[in-house]
């Protein structure tokens, strides 16, 4: 039996946990706070009827899904697995704390991986007496649609783990694309200096955030205006990556925008707070 823990059960640990038990792993779905499990399981409900509804997976298989996902606020559960997936806040001594911890719960054969979006994996593996099987695996927002994985290789990260989550991944029905370890990997360092440049251009008033998405969907074919985007990432979380970006990499270009930092700061997070560049109803 193929065993996983996942730790964290907001948006992407719950997603993550629903794609592993889909197909076929059993999952310990860890997280400190008891409402968030809760929480998790009614969205992987959710999420699974979704599917059944759209004909993607047959009608008696939530049931068989969510059989497969166990809940718990203790890390012990995670002692049996043979892949640990820490996907708390994007925070480092956060992400360090629980890898010391994990490094002494988990089975000295367990590949610990992050789904961390920006944070160093060699800085998060040196918390760990084993370097060579940590790992980042960053999955994408909503895991259970998005195809791709990035799997972001440490200092230290051996051959053998990197080949064996590249065909995990691919076995999960995703694609995995094998980056280095440097600030922001591709996907962020790419990403996020466009929504920065966008909220630049908010704040010097040379469009309206509905005019700068429409140029960026219409004119660049992008399916999300990068405002829009930046909404459903959270505003907090975008600030967070740049920060590690322009302190990672010392160069002004990953700057944050100060308007971006006046939203954070007033509580305007985006979708997840009902308000950002753009305003959203409750549930």
């Amino acid at each position: 039996m193929t065993r996983a823990a996942v730790i964290g059960a907001g948006t992407m640990g719950n997603g993550i946990a629903h794609v592993l038990a889909q197909h076929g792993w059993e999952v310990a779905l860890i997280d400190s706070a008891a409402p968030a499990l809760e929480r998790a399981t009614a969205t992987i409900r959710a999420n699974l009827d979704r599917q059944v509804k759209k004909g993607a997976i047959p009608a008696d298989a939530p049931a068989q899904v969510l059989e497969r996902v166990r809940t718990g606020t203790s890390l012990d559960a995670a002692a049996p697995a043979s892949l640990v997936i820490e996907a708390a806040s994007e925070n480092p001594a956060v992400k360090f704390a629980l890898f010391e911890q994990l490094d002494s719960i988990a089975d000295p054969g367990a590949i610990l991986a992050t789904n961390t979006s920006s944070i160093s994996i060699t800085e998060i593996a040196a918390r760990t007496r084993r370097p060579d099987q940590v790992i980042g695996m960053h999955f994408m927002n909503p895991v259970p649609v998005m195809q791709l994985v990035e799997v972001i290789r440490g200092h230290a990260t051996s051959d053998a783990t990197t080949a064996t989550v590249m065909e995990t991944a691919r076995a999960l029905g995703k694609t995995p694309v094998e980056v280095q370890d440097y600030p922001g990997f591709v996907s962020n360092r790419v990403l996020l200096p466009m929504i920065n440049e966008a909220i630049f251009c908010v704040m010097e008033g040379v469009a309206t955030p509905e005019s700068i998405d429409t140029v960026m969907k219409l004119g660049m074919a992008h399916p999300m205006g990068p405002l829009a985007l930046a909404d459903f990432i959270g505003l907090d979380v975008c600030l967070a990556i740049l920060d590690v970006l322009h302190g990672g990499l010392g160069d002004d270009k990953y700057r944050a925008c100060p308007l971006l930092r006046r939203m954070v700061a007033a509580g305007d997070l985006g979708k997840k707070s009902g308000r950002g560049f753009y305003t959203y109803a409750k549930g």
